[in-house]
This record gives structure tokens, C-alpha cells and sequence, in this order.
């Protein structure tokens, strides 16, 4: 947060213009003994020009003194009891509790900081179980289409041939990548994946993406697929590339896990026998690249562009609009945008007359955020 405990002059007590800090622990025990001086000093005047006895005014003085310093005591202690059970339910992995901050004292200064840490915790639990959530989704695909043909040729549905066994050893491979870019994450500092660019062609390259969507939803569609991927094969994919010898310089398979994700989002929301096109265009600078994914369903509400790419995010669509899928697990997108944002490039919904339309846009030179 901004308004951290440095921002108020830090652990020393002392405000930015270097003087001490005006409701501070020490002025407030100061101002306590001050307080009690003045009533025992107070109530002695008294005395000498009322004549009353001495031992009266000690009592009194006494208890003055004493409720002043339960006074002082209870608001030292409260926001202590406070923070106690803050940091208690921290221990206990609930990081939704927070301590009051309404203080302008070192406590107030200890709450902002345990607050803080606690967002910090927060943010690194969610991080923690959105990482087990999109490692997850991203091996679904090649395990369930490994899965599928192997059944295929133990069943005797399909011949180990050498173009079977291709298909295998390329969503084997697939996997290895993704296992791959798991030991790259366990080696991060700050969430930033190390991006392998190289310079391709476009046209070859979107077609393998989409016969391999093709494949898997085919290989998928007879067996039962609770991962959240689409099981559809009446909707037709349609690859759109001006000019066809279009090449883009990116990572090809941060590329395959956008263009793989938003296709798979379009299918399932796609009508009967709808259509989906993926379109590739030259961008504005050499080697740069501006991608399109449209499909023919409901579309997205301008209301909602907004949260479309928010992770666990499934819009206001109670179901998907054709046979055969399921809601999935609202990461596709998430995922995209990230491999995008790791691009340096742009991603969102544009305005379409017909169904919705995911518009991407790649730099001719990748560019990792800070």
C-alpha cells in the first residue's frame, strides 16, 4: 500500500517534516504523567486553602490517577488484543482478517503493516491455487488426447500406423513442453516467464493449431470429458491469412496456448454447425502480428468486456450455447491474456456484428513487462 508505515514517517516515530510524531506511544505516557501530576498538585491546593485532610486527597488522587491509567492502558492493549487475533488467524491460513486501522500512534503503524503483510499472504495463497488451477487446464488437452488414442489403438478402433503414432508423440511432446515451462515457473522471481522468440510463418503454423484442435475434439467426442475442453465437432474452423506468406516473430508456443484457448472458448459457444474463423494480419511494424478469433454465438455484453479475461470468470452465459461441452473452469482467457501480456502485446474484445470477436495484437519485437 501506499500509505505504508513508511509513508508516515517509518519505525522511527518521526513525521516527514522530522519532527516526532504528535500522537505517539511516548507522547501519550508523557502526557499520562503530566495529567496525574496536575491532579495530584490540583487537588493539594485544594486542600491547603479548604483545610481538607490530607488522607482524602490522597484517595482521591489515587483514583483519578488510577482511571486515567486504566484509560490510557485499555487503548494500548485493545488494538494489541486486535492485532493478536489478526496474526492468530494468519498462523491458521485465513488471510481475510484485517486490523483496524484508526490510529495515528506506533499500533496504528504495527496494523498497517500486519495488514499489509496479510494482502501480501492473500496474494500469494490466490497465486499459489491459480498456478495448481492453470498448470491443471493446460495438461488436460494433451493428456485427454494422448488418452484418447491410445484407447483408440488398444481397442482396436485404430492401427498403431506411423500417422497414429505422429499424433501421440506430438501431444507427448506438447506435454514435455508444458512440464518444461513448469520448471521455468519454479524458477521465477517475479512471475516472469522467460519467452523463446523466433520468426515463423503464419499460415503453416495457425493451420497445425487448428488441426490439432480438430483432432483432439474428435478423439474427445467419444468419451465422456469433465475437464471443461470441448467435445464439438459439428462447428467448422476457418483459418483467414492476408498475405499467405505472413510470417511474426513470437513464441510459437505461448501463440499456440492463445490461439488453442480462444478457439476452444468460440467452439463452445458456438450454434450447431457455426463457424469459426481465425484471421492473421501484418500489424504496424515488421513482424508484427494482429490475430482475430470469431465465432457466431450469443456474444459478450459490452457490460462484461471488462471481466472477460479475469480468471474463473465464465460470463453471464449459464451454458454453453451447443452440444457437447461443458462451462469449463473460466481460466482459457486468463490464460491467453497472459501469454499475451508476457508478449508485450494487447488483447480484448472487440465490437462485432455477429457473435464475438477476440482481437490480439503482437509487437514485431517481444517485450517482457517488469
Amino acid at each position: 500500500m501506499s500509505g505504508g508505515p513508511a509513508g508516515r514517517g517509518g519505525p522511527g516515530g518521526s513525521w516527514p517534516w522530522g519532527g516526532v510524531r504528535p500522537f505517539s506511544i511516548n507522547t501519550k505516557l508523557g502526557a499520562l504523567v503530566v495529567v496525574s501530576v496536575l491532579i495530584t498538585t490540583g487537588l493539594s491546593v485544594i486542600a491547603v486553602h479548604t483545610k481538607t485532610e490530607l488522607r482524602f486527597i490522597t484517595v482521591f488522587s489515587m483514583i483519578a490517577t488510577l482511571l486515567i491509567t486504566q484509560f490510557v492502558a485499555h487503548s494500548l492493549t485493545a488494538p494489541l488484543d486486535d492485532m493478536n487475533a489478526v496474526a492468530r488467524s494468519i498462523s491458521h491460513g485465513d488471510y481475510t482478517r484485517r486490523v483496524r486501522e484508526n490510529r495515528r500512534d506506533e499500533l496504528g503503524d504495527l496494523a498497517q503493516t500486519i495488514n499489509v503483510m496479510a494482502d501480501e499472504l492473500e496474494a500469494q495463497d490466490r497465486q499459489r491455487k491459480e498456478l495448481v488451477a492453470n498448470v491443471s487446464h493446460e495438461l488436460r488437452t494433451p493428456i485427454a488426447g494422448l488418452r484418447a488414442v491410445l484407447e483408440n489403438i488398444v481397442d482396436g478402433v485404430t492401427q498403431a500406423d506411423p500417422e497414429t503414432m505422429r499424433t501421440a508423440l506430438k501431444q507427448t511432446e506438447r506435454l514435455g513442453r508444458l512440464v518444461e515451462t513448469l520448471l521455468d515457473l519454479s524458477r521465477l522471481d517475479n512471475g516472469v516467464v522467460p519467452l523463446k522468440t523466433r520468426r515463423f510463418e503464419v499460415w503453416p503454423y495457425l493451420s497445425g493449431v487448428l488441426k490439432e484442435a480438430n483432432m483432439v475434439a474428435s478423439a474427445r467426442a467419444g468419451m465422456a470429458s469433465g475437464s471443461g475442453s470441448h467435445t464439438r465437432t459439428d462447428v467448422h474452423l476457418h483459418l483467414d491469412v492476408s498475405p499467405p506468406e505472413l510470417t511474426a516473430h513470437a513464441d510459437p508456443e505461448r501463440i499456440h496456448q492463445v490461439v488453442a484457448n480462444l478457439i476452444d472458448n468460440a467452439v463452445k459457444h458456438s450454434p450447431p454447425h457455426g463457424r469459426v474463423t481465425v484471421r492473421a494480419r501484418r500489424g504496424d511494424r515488421p513482424d508484427s502480428l494482429e490475430l482475430e478469433v470469431l465465432d457466431e454465438g450469443p456474444g459478450i455484453p459490452r457490460t462484461e468486456w471488462h471481466r472477460v479475461f479475469e480468471r474463473f470468470n465464465r460470463g453471464n452465459v449459464n451454458r454453453p450455447h451447443g452440444p457437447g461441452s461443458d462451462g469449463g473452469t473460466g481460466l482459457g482467457l486468463a490464460i491467453a491474456r497472459w501469454a499475451v501480456d508476457l508478449h508485450g502485446g494487447r488483447i480484448g474484445v472487440a465490437e462485432s456484428e455477429r457473435g464475438c470477436r477476440i482481437r490480439i495484437t503482437l509487437p514485431g519485437t517481444p517485450s517482457v513487462p517488469s
